[in-house]
């Protein structure tokens, strides 16, 4: 099966105790999570441009064989004033990632405003000669979903975005589709009350999935992995390592199972024998 499993996103503080050991540095997090997991979505290019020497220094902490999709720059899918001047930056700053053969695909996640009309539908044809990766982009407002987006993504050999995410109106419902060679799921996790007022960001994602809830997705997961060369299903529920989790779930449902460490593995106290 070519299905990679991962998380959106290693570098979290939160984690320590819980996946890493509690003195990791975030330098040595990487290294650590690429002997459990054969690839990772790197987000902090959504918030910043990175300067090239990070890339080369991320590379240098994976093994052979690792992967990383990449999300693209706000300034390209947000904020579109110097959008083209952005790209330029973030592609020059992508080239080693390219070189490696490690950068599978560049993930433009468009915002709930980025609405299904005719100038951004002409926008996502655009950027799609704009990069040396292929493309996978995924919607936030449920009206994109529709006969006509599909088939304007599948032309064009974008990917879409799978995603799960909190049953609210407006939103992405569960739509299992594939558009190119490159399939993408995303579990954002399905915090209704936090979704649009977080106290702070992150509990957005703050939501562990029980088995019941991954398993409707199991054979939908396996139908579109028969359809493309590379299918990537990522965890982005982040707080607390609850990716980590439902990473190793799913993993074993799918006969894939990998031994995590836990919690439990690093309590130094008396009370895991009580």
């Amino acid at each position: 099966m070519n299905l990679i499993i991962g998380t959106s996103g290693y570098s979290y503080d939160d984690w320590k105790g819980k996946f890493y050991p509690p003195t990791t540095p975030s330098s040595n997090m990487l290294p650590f999570y690429s002997k459990y997991f054969g690839m990772t979505e790197i987000n902090s290019t959504y918030y910043r441009i990175p300067p090239r020497q990070m890339i080369d220094r991320i590379l240098e902490k994976v093994p052979e064989g690792f992967v990383f999709t990449i999300k693209a720059y706000r300034g390209i899918t947000h904020e579109r004033e110097q959008y083209q001047e952005n790209i330029d930056e973030f592609n020059k700053a992508i080239i080693p990632m390219v070189d490696s053969g490690k950068g599978a695909c560049i993930l433009l996640q468009f915002p709930y405003s980025f609405k299904n009309e005719e100038d951004n539908r002409a926008f996502i044809l655009h950027l799609k000669e704009k990069f040396p990766l292929p493309l996978v982009a995924e919607f936030r407002n449920s009206g994109w979903i529709t006969e006509d987006t599909f088939k304007l993504l599948e032309d064009a050999k974008i990917g879409f975005c799978c995603t799960d995410e909190p049953d609210l109106k407006g939103l992405m419902p569960p739509e299992a589709r594939v558009t190119s060679e490159i399939g993408y799921l995303r579990f954002h996790g399905r915090n209704k009350e936090k979704w649009w007022k977080p106290d702070q960001p992150s509990d957005r994602y703050d939501y562990l999935y029980t088995e019941e809830e991954l398993k409707n997705w199991i054979p939908k997961i396996k139908a579109m992995s028969e359809l493309t060369k590379k299918f990537f299903v990522l965890f982005n529920n982040h707080p607390g390592a609850k990716a980590i989790q439902n990473a190793g779930l799913l993993s074993k449902m799918l006969g894939k199972e990998i031994k995590l460490p836990s919690e439990d593995d690093y309590d130094t106290s008396l009370r895991k024998f009580f």
